[in-house]
């Protein structure tokens, strides 16, 4: 195991070198966003990581690595209304991202349905549009997982429709699961979003009764469960999917800094036991998730643990030395570096994001954050 981790992680290291110095005799592009970058970066803030330990907030934001910050919190009600949390507003975030040049968007998810029964998308819009002008907000990101009805999918065109008729200057954007199929009427949507986030990830998860691969870059064959992941199941799989319906530069991918622990399993793709007992056959209780920064980044390669890196897929996973139970789906910066490379440079879509900016903290170091701005730096 240790020699494969050691052979694998040297491969994608070389390789990642190779491609990148081969960059360095490309054209330099022109920079469309802040920080002189030509691709999107794109980074997640739930408010609520202020309260954490370690504590994220404005401060810790590296404002001179990111395009776009998608603001969490906010929800609504099937009558328009608007649910601010406590905490929420925090003029720093807005001030600071405005000073680096950075666009600042009210992540929503809310009462979809509801909205599509009373009829209330204009107050629902006339709020988040004072809510905008209030704070200082650019625009919009709607996460809704997701439109699974012919009503649900007028809902979406008609909502975004009309954010983008209240203010053509809004950067609008919506999350869309690459397994959500029917519900994204893509074709529609294109012509008033200005991007899509492909949240390829979660493959892993106690939904699952394997242990998958959190976000696999490229879909590896030897899973044996492939359905559990499919469709879209990689950052390649998910991006022919969205690619047939929306240009490359309408495209974020998504990369998590965050990761999965399945407590009783000895492998990658393992049977989790526990499917013999679990009304729904998945591995439920026996996995938890963690974050990067304060969770697994303390375990790589010490305290009884070590990583291997799946040579096909592309990304790394944790195993005990001892052979016990326990295996860990995760991203490092390596893997962070080489998907968002791969999708910013080799597939050539407009961007990448990430959830979440607080899982990468360990208190001191954004290790994920610097290496996703290292591969989104374009040649000058």
């Amino acid at each position: 195991m240790v020699s494969r981790s050691f052979d694998s992680t040297r491969f994608v290291s070389i390789l990642t070198l190779l491609i990148a110095s081969l960059i360095l005799f490309l054209p330099a592009a022109r920079a469309q966003y802040a920080n002189g970058l030509t691709k999107r970066v794109v980074g997640d803030y739930g408010y609520w990581s202020k309260y954490d330990n370690p504590p994220y907030s404005a401060a810790q934001i590296p404002f001179n690595m990111l395009t776009h910050i998608n603001h969490s919190g906010v929800g609504f009600d099937a009558y328009g209304n608007l649910s601010v949390p406590d905490g929420f507003i925090e003029p720093e975030l807005n001030n600071s991202a405005h000073a680096a040049g950075v666009k600042v968007l009210l992540l929503l998810g809310g009462n979809f349905n509801g909205l599509e029964i009373t009829g209330a998308a204009q107050t629902l819009v006339d709020n988040i549009a004072a809510m905008e002008t209030e704070y200082q907000y650019d625009g919009v990101d709607l996460d809704w997982e997701y439109p699974e009805t012919t009503a649900d999918r007028a809902m979406l065109v008609q909502l975004v429709a009309m954010l983008r008729a209240s203010n053509p200057n809004y950067v609008i954007s919506i999350d869309a699961a690459p397994w959500g199929g029917y519900g994204y009427d893509i074709g529609a949507l294109k012509h008033t979003l200005d991007y899509v986030n492909v949240m390829m990830y979660d493959c892993a998860g106690p939904w699952t009764a394997h242990g998958q691969l959190n976000a696999a870059i490229f879909w590896d064959p030897r899973d044996p469960a492939p359905w559990e992941c499919q469709p879209g199941g990689s950052d390649q799989g998910a991006a022919e999917i969205f690619l047939k319906g929306l240009p490359p530069k309408q495209i974020n991918m998504g990369t998590p800094f965050y990761g999965y622990y399945y407590n009783d399993i000895t492998k990658e793709f393992g049977l989790c036991p526990d499917t013999a007992w679990t009304p729904d056959q998945n591995c439920d209780q026996a996995v938890f998730t963690g974050n990067y920064g304060p969770t697994f980044k303390p375990l790589i390669n010490k305290n009884g643990w070590h990583t291997v890196r799946d040579p096909i897929a592309m990304v790394p996973y944790m195993l005990r030395d001892d052979g016990s139970d326990g295996y860990i789906t995760y991203d490092d910066a390596t893997s962070t570096y080489y998907r968002i490379f791969y999708c910013d440079w080799t597939l050539g879509l407009g961007g990448t994001f990430m959830w979440s900016l607080d899982a990468d903290y360990d208190g001191h170091s954004q290790d994920l954050m610097v290496a996703m701005y290292n591969a989104s730096v374009s040649s000058k």
